[in-house]
C-alpha cells in the first residue's frame, strides 16, 4: 500500500473564488503573472494566475495574447518541457531555452535514440533578463508589489497600467 503524504498545514482551507487569482504555494497565498515582453522591456501580454499554477502551460497563452507573430521565445527552463517545444516548433517560433538537468540525462541515458539536444545559443539567452527587468520597474507600484487588489482582472488591469507608464517614461526620456 502506497504511503500517503503529510497531511496539510491548513486544517481548515479556505475555497477562493476563482476570479480572485490567488492560489496556495509554498510561501502561502500568491499570484503569478507570467508576462510578453518585448526586447525593449515594454509590456506585450500578460496573464494572471493563481500561485499553484505552473509556468509552462502559459506560455501559449502568454504569446496568443500578444495579438502578434512572435518570431523567438527566450525564456527560462521552466519552460523546457518537450510539449512546449513542439507546439513552439508547429508554429515556426525559434526557441531559445536551456534543457533542464533531467532532460540531459534522459536523453543520454537513451543513447543513440535519444535524439540531438535542442538548439542553444547562450549570446541570446543573455537577453532574457529583460523579462526580470521589467518586473522590477513594475514592483515599484506599490498595488502591483503587495497585490493590494482583490480580483485578478483588477491586478493584471494594475500591471498593464504599470506597463503603459514605464512605456510613455521611456518615450519621454528618449525625446531630444
Amino acid at each position: 500500500m502506497p504511503e500517503k503524504g503529510a497531511e496539510p498545514n491548513y486544517k481548515n482551507p479556505r475555497i477562493e473564488p476563482a476570479d480572485h487569482g490567488l492560489g496556495h504555494s509554498r510561501g502561502g497565498w500568491s499570484t503569478k503573472s507570467h508576462v510578453a515582453v518585448d526586447p525593449s522591456g515594454h509590456l506585450r501580454s500578460v496573464v494572471v494566475t493563481p500561485g499553484q499554477a505552473g509556468e509552462n502551460p502559459r506560455l501559449l497563452d502568454v504569446l496568443d495574447a500578444t495579438g502578434t507573430r512572435v518570431c523567438r521565445v527566450v525564456a527560462d527552463k521552466a519552460y523546457a518541457h518537450p510539449s512546449t517545444r513542439a507546439a513552439l516548433r508547429r508554429r515556426r517560433v525559434r526557441v531559445t531555452i536551456p534543457e533542464r538537468d533531467d532532460q540531459i540525462a534522459r536523453r543520454k541515458a537513451k543513447g543513440s535514440v535519444g535524439g540531438r539536444p535542442p538548439d542553444f545559443d547562450p549570446a541570446i539567452y543573455k537577453g532574457r533578463n529583460v523579462v526580470e527587468r521589467f518586473f522590477n520597474r513594475i514592483k515599484e507600484f506599490r498595488a502591483i508589489a503587495t497585490r493590494y487588489d482583490k480580483h485578478s482582472r483588477n491586478y493584471r488591469a494594475g500591471i498593464v497600467l504599470a506597463g503603459i507608464i514605464t512605456l510613455l517614461r521611456d518615450q519621454l526620456c528618449d525625446t531630444p
